[in-house]
């Protein structure tokens, strides 16, 4: 049990993270669309909604009556229990809209998360190392500030401490935002390509259209999310497009960002960041004096924790001020100059800067910028490091981000022995580099205008291509080992830990496929980190650079086929993730299947097989899928693993219970089920996407029901589901619902069963982006308002998500909604287009062979003809039509289905 953000009024709690609505303790069933119209009311307590704004955001990019509207508030004041005594909640404003008028309150309410973290809680902002000294008042103004403004960008030179205020200004406001505080740190992204994906992954949203941006958006639309944007400048323009876009489009997002520069966009608010405050030149001090200024704190706290203990005396404080005003009251340069008084002492630091400040400036009476003087406190501090030091932080500077000793070890090399280990300790002490010691292995990264500054000097020196040389051949061989590992048990690799070497595997990529680079080794990198990115949730990042991959191989020679094939089925995955907006991955499998032929791979045969099986299903072409599933099954034969003979019956199994073959379905799955056990390792979830004992009873619990074993197939539905959500396997768990729970409930007429199925599938693909069974959760939902009185609403819910389903390319069960939908337009008087959509089913069913439900689409048909009497004669062919086939078929659940519609024909006619 854990806590998600909730509103409260009345004696309801409203968590909109989890799509709940309480009474007390009691979880109330409440439709989709009511919800989010409640949502979005409750969120906004107070404020008139317009009804066209109510609509737009309900029913995004629909258009939709008014009338639909009105429904869906009349069952929300419904389950809210309003009526003349009891309290009021939504109020109709005439001519303006809709008001929540309830008090409401802001609470932590606990609700199971079925095992999802909340944002807050999945992506914890940083922690401040130190103390911070003279930005209270900043932070006050900010904190009053940044919830007013929903976009603010904190702007200042580099090293002013723009990163550690957003950090201090996120804790403060913790509690405020219930959708919780996405730290997204750009420093370590350069392609803005991949800026939306990469911000969508820090703030725990999964992006898989093809439009980023509005997807982001959408999901982050009514989410009450802070999102710090760190590090802007190097990507201003992207930023910006991105920012304004995210603004625009949502209501609760609020937005931090710290840049150089300001991002000049619309609704920005500014707050340029002061340089801490410093003792002037003619200020008398001593001791007390110096230590009101926030400079002189910093600088004493930081010399204090290098040499272990220092108070700052009289005659040492105008020192102290006179280095803190040399230095502009720049943070990272009265640290960088604080770690150098172990060496040289107070006077020496003074000295020093004094003689490298008068340098730079050759005389010159005006003040030195900034920037420039952050630059020669840089120049300063790398001129005093022995050259051991000077030469291991200049290659420490191919990092991106963070590194560990042994990739230390591995890149940094020169003539003659280096002591590494010992140069990054001193550099540590010296301010130069950070260590995270909360890490296992300890991190250590340079600041950011430290490794600007020390990448320069690896230019300088012509050095550079060697090491990055170094740095990717490391990566590479940390990335090869950890693939072999994830074949053999997945288990065992820890994600986290090489997550956090993605921006190292970025920065070798970018150097592979560079001019000066070796693109072979980038092939071998991109292929070795395919499984990680996938696991990450960085599809869009794996796809560009597999493409990338992809683009130089085929150029060559003699390309390596085995890379070739690998690339080819990356291309190829995301499609079997029942993700919309993305091209059919079958091009891209049946050409890892041809190189994977010719390699004579039989691992990789089993795989694009397996994916086109599935490519076939969803498309609705049940013949070829029939047929991929016997190519599989023969060539498992071939398999080292005895498990893939068994899933090859599973796949025909599924195929023909598509074809209407209900007893050879049921007996292979049996025999499947008896015989299969699943590997420890989990390969079978990485080859073939799913927990397969799970999927190979969604079939059979289909094929239970259609052969008239009601009670024993509604009791496999809930134990399937009750293991899958003990295994935690998403995509098993919303692929059992969509197949199984959900429509064999519906077919079996349990509609609390489907109601509860429904939502669970409509919750849990939300907010993984399976928008495709999303889809599929939107038709059961129109289903169960068709059978429950609200036919317009859920005609337009299913009418949605057919065309949607239609144009990602998914026809499977086409014919089903198809079916659930002319049953909503009969029972609007809509009987025509009801008649169009079946006799469309039914000839797709004929083109394709999904036999399995033509019995009752050609029974529904002959419902729609009983109702004339001309047409009574034909009704009654299409009945027997109707039961022939159902019992050909051994679907006795059809077969009785139509008999009874032919008996109530029959007492019908008998009594005219």
């Amino acid at each position: 049990m854990k806590t998600s953000a909730a509103l409260s009024f009345g004696l309801f709690t409203l968590v909109p993270a989890e799509r709940l609505l309480l009474l007390g303790d009691q979880k109330l069933r409440i439709g989709s669309r009511a919800l989010e119209i409640l949502i979005v009311l409750a969120s906004r307590a107070g404020e008139v909604i317009s009804k066209d704004e109510l609509v737009s955001l309900v029913w995004r990019n629909t258009f939709v009556e008014e009338n639909n509207l009105r429904v869906h508030i009349a069952s929300l004041r419904k389950i809210l229990g309003e009526n003349s005594n009891a309290p009021q909640y939504i109020s109709n404003i005439p001519g303006r809209g809709y008001s929540f008028v309830a008090a409401v309150s802001h609470k932590t309410s606990p609700v199971s998360l079925n095992g999802r973290p909340a944002v807050g809680g999945k992506l914890p902002v940083p922690r401040l190392a130190n103390r911070i000294f003279g930005r209270e008042a900043t932070l006050d103004l900010l904190e009053r500030q940044l919830p007013e403004q929903r976009l603010l960008t904190l702007v200042g030179p580099g090293g002013i401490g723009k990163t550690t205020v957003a950090i201090a200004l996120a804790d403060r406001l913790r509690d405020y935002y219930p959708g919780g505080i996405a730290f997204v740190d750009l420093a370590g992204i350069t392609n803005g390509a991949l800026l939306t994906a990469f911000i969508a992954t820090k703030a725990g949203c999964v992006l898989t259209s093809s439009d980023p941006l509005a997807e982001l958006a959408r999901q982050l639309s009514h989410r009450s999310v802070l999102l710090v944007l760190d590090c802007c400048e190097h990507m201003i323009d992207e930023v910006a497009v991105v920012a304004e876009a995210l603004i625009a489009e949502t209501q609760q997002l609020t937005i931090l960002a710290t840049s150089r520069e300001p991002l000049r966009i619309q609704a920005e608010w500014v707050l340029r960041l002061p340089p801490l405050d410093c003792p002037g030149t003619n200020e008398a001090l001593d001791g007390p004096a110096a230590l009101r200024f926030p400079a002189v704190q910093l600088f004493v706290e930081r010399v204090s924790a290098s040499v272990g203990g220092y108070v700052l005396s009289d005659r040492e404080a105008p020192v102290v001020g006179e280095i803190c005003r040399r230095l502009d009251g720049i943070v990272l340069a009265i640290e960088l100059a604080a770690g150098r008084v172990d060496t040289f002492g107070i006077a020496g630091v003074a000295e020093s800067l004094r003689n490298n400040f008068d340098i730079l400036t050759r005389g010159r009476r005006t003040a030195l910028p900034r920037h420039q003087t952050l630059r020669a406190t840089l120049d300063w501090s790398y001129s005093l490091l022995s050259s051991t030091q000077q030469f291991v932080l200049a290659q420490l500077s191919l990092f991106n981000q963070e590194f560990t000793f042994e990739a230390a070890r591995a890149v940094v090399s020169g003539e003659g022995a280096i002591d590494v280990e010992g140069s990054i300790v001193e550099l540590v002490s010296k301010s130069l580099v950070v260590a995270d010691r909360s890490a296992h292995p300890v991190r250590y990264r340079l600041l950011d205008m430290t490794r600007a500054y020390a990448a320069e000097k690896l230019s300088i020196s012509g050095l550079g291509d060697e090491a990055s040389h170094r740095h990717a051949s490391h990566y590479r061989t940390l990335f090869d080992d950890a693939a072999r590992q994830w074949q053999v048990a997945q288990e065992a690799v820890s994600l986290e830990f090489y997550s956090r070497d993605l921006g190292n595997l970025r920065a070798a990529l970018d150097w592979c496929f560079s001019p000066a680079g070796e693109s072979a080794m980038g092939v071998a990198m991109t292929v070795a980190a395919i499984p990680f990115w996938y696991q990450l949730s960085l599809v869009d990042e794996c796809l560009s650079r597999v493409q990338q991959a992809l683009d130089w191989l085929e150029r060559q020679p003699e390309p390596d086929a085995r890379s070739l094939m690998r690339l080819h089925a990356a291309l190829g995955f995301p499609h079997m993730r029942a993700i919309s907006g993305r091209p059919s991955g079958a091009e891209a499998w049946t050409r890892a299947l041809e190189i994977a032929r010719k390699v004579d791979d039989v691992d990789f045969q089993l795989r694009a097989l397996w994916a086109l099986w599935v490519d076939r299903t969803n498309s609705g072409e049940s013949r070829a899928g029939l047929e991929m599933a016997e190519a599989f099954r023969v060539l498992s034969e071939r398999s080292s693993d005895a498990a893939d003979r068994l899933i090859g019956e599973r796949m025909k199994a599924r195929s023909l219970h598509l074809l209407g073959d209900q007893a050879g379905a049921e007996d292979r799955v049996q025999r499947m089920l008896a015989a299969y056990e699943a590997p420890a390792n989990g390969a079978h979830l990485a080859r073939f996407q799913y927990e397969q004992r799970i999927t190979a009873r969604i079939t059979l619990a289909r094929v239970l029901w259609l052969r008239g074993k009601t009670e024993e197939a509604l009791r496999e539905i809930d134990d399937m589901v009750e293991t899958a959500l003990a295994a935690g396997h998403n995509l098993t768990i919303c692929h059992a619902l969509s197949d199984a729970a959900c429509p064999v409930s519906l077919m079996a007429g349990d509609l609390p069963r489907a109601e509860r199925y429904t939502e669970m599938l409509h919750r849990r693909t939300r907010d993984h982006a399976l928008d495709v069974w999303h889809s599929y959760a939107e038709c059961f939902e129109g289903d169960i308002l068709i059978r429950t009185g609200e036919a317009a609403t859920g005609v337009t819910l299913v009418r949605e998500a057919l065309d949607r389903l239609g144009s990602a390319g998914f026809y499977l069960y086409h014919t089903v909604f198809q079916s659930t939908l002319a049953s909503g337009l009969t029972l609007l008087g809509q009987e025509p287009e009801a008649m169009a959509l079946l006799d469309g089913a039914l000839s797709r069913c004929e083109h394709s062979g999904e036999a399995w439900y033509c019995p009752e689409l050609l029974r529904q048909k002959g419902e729609l003809l009983a109702r004339r009497p001309s047409d009574r004669r034909a009704a009654r062919a299409l009945f027997e039509r109707a039961m022939t086939m159902a019992h050909g078929q051994c679907a006795s659940a059809w077969e009785q289905r139509s008999a009874d519609s032919l008996a109530a024909l029959s007492r019908y006619a008998s009594t005219v």
